[in-house]
């Protein structure tokens, strides 16, 4: 494992550059795109091939999508992902590039750039204060943001980022949560705000293969062999206004009625730590709450065979979580619920009876 501190292959060392200035230029007096930095790669290879599979159906009752107002993360309904049927996940893939600049949060070759990060400053610096000979970025846009998606994607390319070279990661404000999982990971990344590499690996890991599928496993049996875990019935998330609200009006009328009446452990992730987390939702048979980031907190640990169920606002509906339990032989049910106010309800009736719906 690579010491973020250790100095001999992260060398602190000035150097000048108008490429950020020069994009910023160009893009907004000129007008003109910039490319990708997969385009100016100088060695590109596949570490996963992409494969094809059936997805099933979600499990929901009559007339829940009719329900839907609106949708995120997809460019269309998401009544045709939650029928199930074929579909494609994308090959896992390096890119090897040279002479790369990140400069307040964005990946800067030629008229190249990608962004990892929202900028720091109105106006781009022109100096970076360290050099590394070969870096690997495992950061996303969307990690970067949302914490649910840095613990699904930016977390379990980490480690093929070990592989390839210093594992390099923006230098932002991070979630609470966020050094506890790094600590029970094994992660231990190098921040940067500024730096110039020799040599950088990046990667497109957004299909859901076989690949994937094993590496997010391993950061589950990592995260159990710190816990005792015993099956119970499942774990409801509290999300509360938290992050992007969506707030769920009888959120824990609900969550009190499934503790008592089906067993549920009751899980708010703003008042726990890491390790708390894990105990809590470690051996659940069923992960539910609220749409959001938070619900990866107990999808982390959950077993094949085991059961999401998403409570999804109408005007937000999210497919996400169901591509992850396809792809983990896991099963996947939601309620839409109705606005009310500045949120909104679901009626723990139709909770029940979906819950009724999944395997034994």
């Amino acid at each position: 494992m690579i010491n973020p501190e250790d100095c001999t292959r992260v060398r602190r060392r000035s150097k000048w550059s108008l490429l950020a200035v020069e994009h910023v230029l160009r893009t907004r007096l000129a007008r003109k795109a910039s490319r990708t930095l997969e385009s100016v790669a100088v060695k590109t290879w596949v570490i996963a091939p992409s494969e094809t599979s059936i997805a099933p159906p979600a499990y929901y009752l009559t007339g829940q999508l009719e329900r839907v107002t609106g949708w995120t993360f997809a460019d269309e309904h998401p009544r045709r992902a939650m029928e199930g049927g074929p579909g494609t996940h994308g090959a896992t893939r390096g890119f090897l590039l040279r002479d790369i600049w990140l400069i307040d949060g964005a990946l800067y070759k030629d008229d190249a750039r990608s962004w990892l990060a929202p900028r720091s400053n109105w106006w781009p610096r022109v100096r970076v204060e360290c050099e590394l000979d070969r870096g690997a970025v495992f950061c996303t846009a969307m990690g970067n943001k949302y914490f649910g998606q840095w613990l699904m994607d930016n977390c379990v390319t980490y480690p093929m980022a070990c592989v390839e070279g210093v594992p390099v990661t923006t230098a932002q404000a991070v979630n609470i949560h966020t050094p506890g999982y790094e600590d029970w990971l094994g992660m231990k990344p190098v921040r940067l705000h500024n730096a110039f590499f020799r040599e950088l690996v990046i990667f497109d890991d957004v299909g859901q293969n076989r690949h994937k599928h094993g590496r997010f496993r391993a950061m589950e049996q990592q995260l159990l062999s710190h816990v005792k875990a015993s099956p119970h019935p499942g774990v409801f998330i509290v999300r509360g206004a938290t992050g992007e609200q969506r707030i769920l009006q009888n959120e824990m009328e609900l969550a009190e009625r499934l503790r008592d009446r089906r067993g549920f452990r009751i899980l708010d992730p703003t008042k726990a730590d890491v390790p708390t987390i894990v105990a809590t939702c470690a051996g659940a048979r069923t992960v539910m709450g609220v749409e959001g980031s938070g619900l990866m907190h107990g999808i982390l640990v959950l077993e094949p065979g085991g059961s999401v169920m998403t409570l999804q606002p109408p005007n937000r509906f999210v497919s996400v979580y169901k591509h992850l339990t396809d792809r983990d032989h896991q099963h996947f049910g939601f309620v839409v619920g109705l606005p009310e106010g500045a949120g909104f309800r679901v009626d723990p009736v139709e909770v029940e009876r979906t819950l009724d719906l999944f395997p034994a």
